[in-house]
């Protein structure tokens, strides 16, 4: 069992950036790949960013290529989104996943715990 808290969402001007955070609990934190996922009102939720369990490999969508980019720190349980250059279209909760699938999953149904989201709002 794997519990998941994301924080750091907020309101930000276009242009702006932002950390959010996902702590997890639980001893097997290395075991799984870690994704960030959002959902804007009325639109279905979309993967945002994946990292693989040693923290070596990534993927983002194309949309946040070369803006956003996940990390995580396995002694401290911590996964990490660092959002630049933002703007209105990224407005949406977004939440922390984890995955105990062995490649880089991209798809909300590989994902095992979620977390409750945070909010993020950018303002035009």
């Amino acid at each position: 069992q794997v519990q998941l808290v994301e924080s750091g969402g907020g309101l930000v001007q276009a242009g702006g950036s932002l950390r959010l955070s996902c702590a997890a609990s639980g001893r097997t934190f290395s075991s799984y790949s870690m994704g960030w996922f959002r959902q804007a009102p009325g639109k279905e939720r979309e993967f945002v960013a994946v990292i693989s369990r040693g923290g070596s490999s990534t993927d983002y969508l194309d949309s946040v290529k070369g803006r956003f980019t996940i990390s995580r720190d396995n002694a401290k349980n911590t996964v990490h989104l660092h959002m630049n250059n933002l703007n209105p279209e990224d407005t949406a909760d977004y939440y922390c996943a984890a995955s105990s699938r062995p490649v880089l999953p991209n798809r909300a149904s590989s994902y095992d715990y979620w977390g409750q989201g945070t909010q993020v709002t950018v303002s035009s």
